[in-house]
């Protein structure tokens, strides 16, 4: 037993070093041309070493120095600079006339391949997944012995399912038909973008009939499946445009479409809570750094708090004076949006302000190869129709919505009955106005934010508003989600600049033939 144990142990010692990194190696890839230095670090990433990954990564950085032939790794050690054996990494003198080891574009280009390549058998299954796909990206023949040594002990399926297309890529340039239509046959599973491109470029050049027809089947059915992730792309992106405007209108729809205020400042609103929730950030960022993936919980009251508490000044001090006279309404709340504008301007500064996303709202879900869904786009979604339902609850089933409703509907019978009817308005605005700053907290998370950030959505809340039906808070939904798909469709036929006016020119044709919107008031309420 004991002498298996001593000969195992032997074994293993000469395998370690027969697979190290010598000085002649070390002297090929660094000393002499560049053809001759691709080649010896080529050879020597076909046996991984931590030496050799050590080595690219100090040519990488530039970071080698030769003396008389002799390789020289610099690291800064306590502020001064020190020689390290590249085959030992022990310490050697660095001698001041030491010559640098200058790298041209080719060369950089292979040591960050050889890195990415050695990545293959690092612990970490993110990084060896990463240099996979790099390795697909870019294939060369060189790297197959390497490709088929990690598939032998790669145990994770998403690596091995990269490291199976990284193959089939390099196959697919083999002077052999055979390989050729086998690694067509590889990579049509692979439906990506990428391999679209792969087999395209292939096509170009292929001689072989059987070849060339696998190679367009093969392209045909990555086309066909490719188009099914870009019709689910734009749907869920007229989806998400849709949800914002519904949040940018949703308190339009109270204060306008309610109560008949025509306020020109809710995009101002709107601004106001995007500002309040960089506020919210950046108190977290000093005072909770720990919490601060939680900051934008935090801010959603107070975003609403503050654009709420802006709007219940603003209906106090200048637009319960203007009931019913909605052009001075407009011109009042014009130029009170223009107050608030320079106000944060004056505040925060003229240019865009960093509003970060939380982690656990960073990155995407991959549903198809070429369709990735944003986790802050649907969240916003989520976030939309959970204010909404929040809304319509409030609106329906307590005790503030029944006054709302009522003192909307027949003011002075609301009044006769004993609601204080000033009050309520003041309350409806408030609460309309602070629907606008949790627009303005989720528009942060998408968009800049800026003193400008309102003057984007002032309009296409009125046409949400307007097309959906005064008063509806269904039109408001339906005109909303239906904008945003209209546009988004349009945008991939015409262009952003076309599709708006086509949107336009639809709204102004539906309600000339449909003034009241989609959804129209009935009873006596519409009197």
């Amino acid at each position: 037993m004991l002498k298996k144990l001593l000969l195992s142990s032997c074994a293993v010692l000469f395998a370690a070093q027969a697979h190290a990194l010598t000085p002649e190696q070390a002297q090929a890839i660094v000393i002499g041309d560049s053809s001759d230095r691709i080649v010896a670090m080529q050879q020597a990433v076909q046996t991984p070493d931590a030496r050799v990954t050590t080595l690219l990564q100090a040519l990488a950085d530039d970071m080698v120095k030769v003396h008389e032939g002799r390789v020289i790794l610099v690291r800064e050690v306590n502020g001064e600079w020190k020689g390290e054996d590249p085959t030992t990494g022990q310490p050697v003198a660095l001698p001041e006339d030491a010559e640098d080891v200058v790298n041209n574009n080719r060369m950089r280009g292979e040591i960050a391949n050889a890195l990415a390549a050695l990545q293959l058998f690092g612990p970490d299954a993110g990084g060896r997944l990463a240099a996979a796909k790099a390795l697909a990206t870019e294939p060369d023949e060189s790297r197959l012995p390497l490709i088929d040594k990690a598939l032998a002990a790669e145990k994770d399926e998403a690596v091995r399912e990269q490291l199976n297309l990284a193959r089939a890529a390099i196959l697919l340039s083999s002077a052999e038909p055979a390989q050729r239509y086998a690694a067509v046959q590889a990579l049509a599973v692979y439906r990506t973008p990428a391999t679209r491109q792969l087999l395209g470029q292939q096509l170009a050049s292929e001689e072989d009939a059987r070849v060339k027809a696998a190679i367009q089947a093969a392209q045909r059915a990555i086309e066909d499946h490719l188009a099914w992730g870009e019709r689910a792309g734009v749907l869920f992106t007229g989806i998400s445009l849709g949800s914002i405007l519904l949040l940018a209108a949703l308190g339009l729809a109270i204060t306008y479409g309610l109560m008949g205020v025509i306020n020109m400042a809710h995009g101002e609103l709107i601004m106001i809570g995007a500002y309040a929730t960089y506020v919210v950030q950046g108190l977290f960022r000093s005072y909770l750094p720990g919490a601060f993936d939680w900051y934008l919980v935090a801010a959603m009251p107070v975003a609403f708090l503050a654009s709420a508490l802006v709007g219940a000044a603003l209906e106090r001090g200048v637009i319960r004076f203007l009931y019913g006279r909605p052009l001075e309404t407009l011109l009042a709340t014009w130029g009170i949006s223009l107050v608030l504008m320079q106000a944060v301007r004056s505040l925060f500064g003229a240019q865009n302000v960093a509003v970060e996303n939380p982690a656990w709202m960073s990155g995407g879900w991959q549903v198809l190869s070429n369709l990735t869904l944003p986790y802050n786009r649907l969240v916003i979604i989520a976030f939309a129709f959970a204010v909404l339902l929040g809304m319509a609850l409030l609106i329906s089933r307590t005790r503030l919505g029944l006054f709302v409703r009522g003192v909307t509907q027949n003011r002075p019978i609301a009044a006769c009955m004993g609601v204080n009817t000033a009050r309520v308005d003041t309350y409806a605005f408030a609460l309309g106005s602070g629907v606008a700053g949790l627009a303005g907290c989720a528009l942060s998370q998408v968009g800049n934010v800026g003193p400008d950030l309102g003057q984007g959505y002032i309009v296409d809340s009125f046409m949400v508003v307007v097309l959906g039906g005064v008063g509806q808070l269904a039109g408001t939904v339906y005109a909303a989600l239906g904008l945003g798909l209209v546009n988004k469709l349009l945008e991939g036929w015409q262009g952003a600049v076309l599709a708006k006016i086509m949107v336009l020119v639809f709204i102004i044709a539906f309600i000339q033939k449909r003034p009241q919107g989609i959804f129209a008031l009935k009873g006596r309420s519409v009197d």
